[in-house]
C-alpha cells in the first residue's frame, strides 16, 4: 500500500507539457482513449482526475496537460503488463489482499458493528459478581435428551424464586448427583463481556442484582444465573507480593507462618526495602527474582481476597495488611494504577473476538438485515419445520437424519425471486456441517444462517459495481498504482538522482513509439464544457 501511495504522488502530483494526441478513431461516448489496444474509460479518466486537486477539466490547459499524464501513465503500465509484472507472485499476492480488503469493505455494516463493539465495551463498565448451576449436557443432544435435564434446571429456578438459598440449593443438588457429576456449581468474583457463552453473556449482564435467571441454554447445558452484585471496572493494577506459603498438609504451622509474615510487614512499614525482603522470604519462586513484581492485571484475573486487598489500595507504595488466600499469606505493594482503555484503544481487539465463532451473528446482524430486505428473502415456516422435526430427533450430522429427511424437497426459501428447496439447504448442510452448538436445533439454527448469508452474500458481491460504481476504479487504480511502482522504479527511480530527468525521457520517447495512443477528442471537447 505505502509502494503505491508514493507512485501516486510521484504520477499525479505533477503536471508534463501538452500532449501530442495520436490520431482520433471512432470510439464510443464511454470510451475516453485506448492505450496499446486497450480501451480506458471515461469513468476512470474522470475518477483519476477528480483525485488530484489540481486538475481542472474545465481548463483546456489544465485538461490537455492532464491527458497527456494519464497517457504516460497508462503507457507504462501497458509495458509492466507487457514484461509480466502482473503475473508474479507478489504482484499477485499484494493485489488479492487488497481485492480482499476493499470486498469486504463492502460487505459490511461499519456503524452497525460499531453500535454492537459499543454495547459490549458499555457492559464492561462493570464486571459481575455471580453465582451458577450448570446442568451439563452429556455431549451432543437432541431435543428429546434434554427434556429431563431442563426439568431439572427449572426445578431449581422455582426453588431458588420461592426464596431458597443459591448455595444451600447448588449444595444438595451437587449432593444428589454426585454419581454423574451431571452438576457443577460455582461463584465468579469478577466476570467480564466476552467471557462466557453469548447467551450466558447476554442473559446475566441483563440481569438486576439479587435476581435469578430462568435456565439458560448454552453448549455445555442449562445455566441458573443469580447476579449478586453489579461492581464498577476499577481498570488495571500492577502490584508487588511476598508469599508466605502454608502447607495444606500442615495446617498447624499456619499461626507460626503468620506471627512471621506480620514481622516482615512491620519491617516494611519500617522502611526496609521491599524488594530485598521479597527475594529473602518469599516463597512465589515465579516472582521471586522480579522483586515479586506482577504485570498490570485486571479484575477476575486472580483469586477474589487477593484482587480485592490489591484494587483497595488507593495510593502508590501503599502495602496492603495480610491477606489470606487458598496458597497461604501475602503482602502486597501498590505499583501502579491504571484506568480502563478508552474505546478507540480497545475497539478493534473487541471487534476481532466478535468475529469469531457464535458472537459474529451479533457483530454482522445489521448487515445480514439489510440484505434480507434488500433482496426480498422469504422464509416458509412450515417447511423449515419439517426439518426440525427430524432434527429433534436425530443430531444434523447423522446419517439417520439425512435418511429422514430425504424425501423432503418443498420450497424453504426465497431470495430476489428465486425459490430455494429443502432439498437445497440440506445439502449445504451436508457438506458444511459447521457450528459449535451441542443441541441440534441450536446447530442447525446456525447452519441455516450461514446458508442464507452464504446466498445473499454472493448475490451482493455479483451487484457491487452495479451498486457501487467507483468499486472497479478502486481495483483498477491499485492494480496499475503497484505496476506503476515497481516499473517505474526500474527504469528511473533505483538510479542515481541527477540521472533520473534523462532516463525518464528518453523512457517516454520509447514508449510513444511501441504503443499507439488514440485519444477521443470529440468526448474531451464534451468534458471541458
Amino acid at each position: 500500500m505505502n509502494k503505491y501511495f508514493r507512485m501516486k504522488t510521484w504520477c499525479l502530483g505533477c503536471l508534463f507539457a501538452l500532449p501530442v494526441l495520436g490520431e482520433a478513431q471512432t470510439l464510443s461516448d464511454s470510451v475516453i482513449m485506448t492505450v496499446a489496444g486497450k480501451e480506458i474509460s471515461l469513468a476512470e479518466f474522470e475518477y483519476m482526475a477528480a483525485k488530484n486537486k489540481e486538475v481542472d477539466l474545465t481548463n483546456e490547459e489544465s485538461l490537455n496537460a492532464y491527458v497527456d499524464l494519464f497517457k504516460k501513465y497508462k503507457m507504462k503500465v501497458a509495458e509492466a503488463e507487457e514484461l509480466g509484472l502482473d503475473k508474479t507472485a507478489d504482484f499477485t499476492q499484494e493485489f488479492a489482499k487488497y481485492k480482499g480488503e476493499l470486498t469486504a469493505s463492502y460487505l459490511s455494516d461499519e456503524k452497525g458493528q460499531e453500535a454492537v463493539v459499543r454495547d459490549i465495551y458499555d457492559r464492561g463498565d462493570y464486571a459481575l459478581e455471580l453465582s451458577y448451576i450448570l446442568f451439563r449436557f452429556p455431549g451432543r443432544v437432541v431435543s428429546k435428551d434434554t427434556v429431563s435435564i431442563y426439568q431439572d434446571a427449572y426445578k431449581a429456578y422455582e426453588r431458588l424464586r420461592q426464596g431458597e438459598d443459591f448455595e444451600a440449593v447448588a449444595q444438595s443438588l451437587k449432593q444428589d448427583d454426585a454419581a454423574s457429576n451431571a452438576i457443577y456449581a460455582e461463584t465468579v468474583h469478577s466476570l467480564f463481556p466476552l467471557k462466557a457463552a453469548k447467551a450466558f453473556d447476554n442473559v446475566a449482564f441483563n440481569l438486576k442484582e439479587g435476581e435469578v435467571s430462568a435456565p439458560v441454554r448454552t453448549a455445555s447445558g442449562y445455566y441458573v444465573i443469580k447476579l449478586n452484585k453489579r461492581k464498577p471496572n476499577l481498570g488495571m493494577v500492577k502490584v508487588a507480593h511476598i508469599l508466605f506459603k502454608v502447607d495444606k498438609e500442615h495446617p498447624e504451622q499456619e499461626t507460626e507462618i503468620r506471627e512471621k509474615a506480620e514481622q516482615i510487614r512491620t519491617r516494611i512499614l519500617d522502611g526496609e526495602d521491599f524488594q530485598t525482603l521479597v527475594q529473602t522470604y518469599s516463597d512465589d519462586t515465579s516472582t521471586k527474582e522480579k522483586g515479586g513484581v506482577l504485570p498490570y492485571f485486571m479484575m477476575g484475573s486472580f483469586i477474589a481476597p487477593f484482587e480485592d486487598a490489591a484494587f483497595a489500595m488507593k495510593d502508590t507504595g501503599e502495602v496492603s495488611g495480610l491477606v489470606q488466600t487458598k496458597f497461604g499469606f501475602h503482602i502486597i505493594k501498590l505499583l501502579d494504577k491504571k484506568p480502563r482503555p478508552s474505546f478507540d484503544e480497545v475497539k478493534d481487539g473487541v471487534a476481532s473476538v466478535l468475529k469469531r465463532g457464535e458472537w459474529n451473528f451479533e457483530y454482522y446482524h445489521a448487515f445480514d438485515s439489510y440484505l434480507k430486505d434488500a433482496y426480498q428473502y422469504r422464509l416458509y415456516p412450515e417447511a423449515y419445520a419439517a426439518i426440525q422435526r427430524a432434527c429433534d430427533v436425530y443430531f444434523p450430522t447423522d446419517s439417520m437424519f439425512f435418511k429422514e429427511v430425504e424425501t423432503l424437497d418443498n420450497p424453504l426459501l426465497e431470495v430476489d425471486g428465486q425459490v430455494l428447496s429443502q432439498k437445497d439447504f440440506l445439502t449445504y448442510l451436508l457438506h458444511n456441517p459447521f457450528s459449535t452448538k451441542t443441541y441440534s436445533g441450536d446447530f442447525m439454527q446456525e447452519v441455516y444462517e450461514l446458508y442464507v448469508r452464504d446466498i445473499l452474500t454472493a448475490l451482493e458481491q455479483q451487484n457491487l459495481e452495479k451498486k457501487h460504481p467507483e468499486y472497479p476504479l478502486l481495483l483498477q487504480e491499485y492494480h496499475d498504482g503497484i505496476l506503476l511502482f515497481e516499473i517505474s522504479n526500474s527504469k528511473v527511480w533505483e538510479h542515481p538522482l541527477a540521472e533520473q530527468p534523462e532516463l525518464e525521457k528518453r523512457w517516454i520517447e520509447e514508449l510513444e513509439k511501441k504503443y499507439p495512443v488514440t485519444v477521443n477528442t470529440k468526448l474531451l471537447k464534451k468534458i471541458k464544457k
